[in-house]
């Protein structure tokens, strides 16, 4: 790789490798060390193909999500199986994988901004702004961006494009998928809105099981799937479909609490 090659939206590959070492070697700790991620699924990483692949996933802070899914990502096609033991595989990242990022997010202070070079896409949110509900166009731009980075490698997006649960999904990323057609894989994360604060970037508490499930490619008919058939799809991959918001008495709740809380046990694992 030359010093001087780019991706597709003009970033330097040798700074954004850079990066991702650099950035990748400080927040390892955060999921094997300080807390540690359960890892289900990270086999089918390796047989996907190189470009058009959209990775689907709910959502509970703003980066600290999307960094795991990179140390995991890396991990798999090193040749790890659901586990991110020693940081090696961040000497040759995957310099094509790209998340799906609120542009207010992303220019909000210096770290979001450095973050961003290591692959955001940055977009204008149509239904919120600086803690508003708003309803704006969407932007054709926008929308273009993510298809190139489609055709370009991979793309990370949360489709309820919240880190609230049970928020309904957002009708663009379904037209995403009818438009490029894309490999859809849907992962569930959890444990990470009780292990960082909001941002993702503080650690709240230690020792606490965080988890990600990988699930295998969604069947999708994109001729014929309507959008609000796609969205309700989705919905169920990531599991923030109604059905799964449980009303749960408050002793079964506590005692559900106390049996979790005993597998939340901090490991000295270095």
């Amino acid at each position: 790789m030359g010093l001087f090659k780019k991706d597709v939206f003009g970033n330097n590959l040798f700074l954004k490798k850079t990066l991702i070492r650099v950035l990748g070697l400080f927040s390892h700790r955060r999921y094997r060390g300080f807390n540690e991620l359960h890892i289900e699924g990270s086999e089918i990483i390796r047989d996907l193909p190189d470009t058009n692949v959209l990775f689907v996933a709910n959502h509970q802070t703003y980066f600290a999500d999307v960094a795991a899914m990179l140390h995991v990502f890396n991990a798999a096609l090193s040749g790890r199986v659901d586990n991110i033991k020693d940081v090696g595989y961040l000497w040759q990242p995957k310099l094509n994988i790209y998340f799906v990022a609120a542009k207010e997010t992303m220019r909000a202070g210096l770290l979001p901004k450095i973050m961003a070079y290591g692959g955001s896409i940055s977009i204008e949110r149509t239904w919120r702004e600086k803690g508003k509900d708003v309803n704006k166009k969407v932007k054709l731009s926008d929308v273009s961006n993510i298809t190139t980075a489609l055709k370009d490698g991979w793309v990370i997006t949360f489709p309820q494009g919240t880190t609230t649960p049970f928020k309904p999904i957002r009708r663009g990323t379904a037209h995403i998928i009818t438009q490029n057609k894309p490999i859809v894989i849907p992962i569930v994360i959890d444990g990470f809105r009780r292990s960082f604060d909001k941002k993702g970037l503080l650690i709240k508490k230690r020792g606490i099981l965080q988890s990600m499930v990988i699930k295998k490619p969604m069947d999708i008919d994109y001729e014929n799937d309507t959008v609000e058939a796609i969205v309700e799809k989705l919905q169920y991959a990531i599991e923030q479909h109604p059905t799964f918001l449980k009303v749960t008495k408050e002793e079964d709740y506590h005692k559900s609490e106390k049996e979790l809380n005993k597998k939340r046990e901090f490991w000295d694992i270095y």
